[in-house]
């Protein structure tokens, strides 16, 4: 008989859920031969390959990256037959579209689910995902990992992928100093990750090969926690599902990709901020998740938005740094520095005039952000015009408001005095500590 062809594929991405993709399902199938990468959302990812060292002996060379705008052009000249959607935070219109995309040009649409796809650990395993990003999944996260060492057993967290940097360098990554994120030439994007777990004393994880990853934290670990990126479906096949829903977007826990998944298949959900929302938002959320999963339990949840020294910040004009990919696919109009700027009588300064190279960009890509800067910090060259942007500010303001989840002072230079801002879980009446100890993780 005459052996039957590889099935040649595109894996679409964002690097992140590709490169598990890759990993799990088709590293050493040799079914399929995975001829390219795509990527999207995150800047400086095409014109890179996947290293070999990652890709497995089916890929001695690696496999190339090429920008998202040239699927239609790799499916006909490469004959591609699979097109297979890797990354998140993607409305269904978008889902449509590229399925569109990839069907038009004559190839199979597909989308990966977790048997395929999730690992499972030999330790009690957590698991942290969301709606949309910005939801409130990582000090989520980081409270109950607080809980789990209070309780006296070890916790690690492992987070999504944020592989900016020499992916054969970032393969398995451990936190737990500031000199390790040092050390790992994080970006601003990854410490906005790392460094609050590092900050409260915690062991965090990351990296590319998540199969790698799982078996050096579970050396250290009694528990382990997922924590989600962007709306991601977790790598790892949970013990127990929280899943945050935003109120500030209601309508996006049923319209989104992959956060309706993770709807659907959550323990808990928790509805995060409602102390700043409006109640008939928090309602929609509410019967949204009753819908499409009544066995849920629900929790509606503060998110407690403190900033530093607040007196002082009263009648002084500022400008406002938000967390980047919140305000940017996240689609957020603002975040809680503004939350935290305006409870404090602050005067804030519209950034948009002063925005300099990619940072002026961002603001031409994603129109609906308004006076607001993103922290846009995914290599050097960014961290470099973030500084400029609030430099160039300097003589139209008394101060930053930094609603990052990172001491960004530590990171960039800035001359005005900055107030930083913080957000945490506020568990009335312990419901998901209770909830957790009921389940054994406490």
């Amino acid at each position: 008989m005459e052996k039957k062809a590889k099935r040649r594929v595109v894996i679409i991405g964002a690097a992140g859920r590709d490169f598990h993709n890759f990993n799990t399902f088709f590293r050493e199938n040799d079914a399929y031969e995975v001829v390219c990468f795509t990527a999207e959302q995150i800047p400086g990812i095409a014109g890179r390959k996947y290293p070999p060292v990652l890709a497995g002996k089916l890929y001695p060379d690696g496999i190339k990256i090429y920008e998202e705008k040239e699927l239609e052009k790799i499916i006909k000249e490469q004959k591609i037959d699979v097109g297979v959607l890797s990354y998140s935070d993607l409305p269904y219109k978008t889902v449509g579209n590229i399925s569109a995309r990839v069907n038009a040009s004559g190839a199979d649409f597909w989308l990966m689910g977790p048997n395929e796809t999730q690992i499972k650990s030999k330790k009690p395993l957590l698991a942290v995902c969301a709606v949309r990003t910005g939801s409130g999944k990582s000090q989520t996260s980081k409270y109950i990992s607080s809980l789990i060492n209070a309780a006296g057993k070890r916790c690690v967290a492992i987070r999504h992928p944020m592989p900016y940097g020499d992916l054969a360098k970032q393969a398995v990554q451990r936190f737990a100093t500031y000199e390790d994120l040092d050390k790992n030439e994080c970006t601003i994007e990854e410490m906005e990750e790392y460094e609050p777990y590092v900050e409260k004393g915690l062991v965090i994880y990351s990296g590319v090969d998540y199969g790698a990853i799982l078996r050096e934290a579970e050396k250290e670990a009694d528990v382990i926690i997922w924590d989600g990126g962007n709306n991601d479906t977790s790598f790892y096949k949970p013990d127990f599902l929280i899943t945050i829903a935003d109120p500030h977007r209601p309508g996006n826990e049923v319209g989104y990709y992959p956060g309706e998944v993770n709807v659907r298949m959550a323990d808990v959900v928790v509805i995060n901020k409602v102390d700043s929302a409006k109640p008939e938002d928090v309602k929609t959320v509410e019967e949204n998740v009753k819908r499409v999963n009544p066995r849920a339990r629900i929790l509606k949840v503060a998110s407690r938005v403190t900033v530093e020294k607040e007196k002082e910040l009263k009648g002084k004009r500022v400008i406002v740094v938000e967390d980047g990919p919140t305000l940017t696919h996240g689609g957020m109009k603002y975040g809680a520095g503004i939350v935290a700027a305006r409870n404090a009588g602050a005067v804030v300064v519209d950034a948009r005039p002063y925005a300099v190279g990619s940072i002026k960009a961002t603001y031409a890509k994603y129109s609906h952000l308004d006076r607001i800067l993103p922290a846009m910090g995914y290599g050097v060259k960014q961290m470099k015009e973030l500084e400029e942007t609030i430099a160039n500010a300097g003589k139209d303001i008394d101060a930053v408001v930094i609603g990052t989840p990172i001491d960004l002072g530590r990171h960039i230079k800035i001359k005005k005095p900055s107030y930083r801002v913080a957000y945490e879980y506020v568990d009335e009446g312990d419901a998901l500590k209770k909830i957790l100890k009921e389940k054994g993780f406490l």
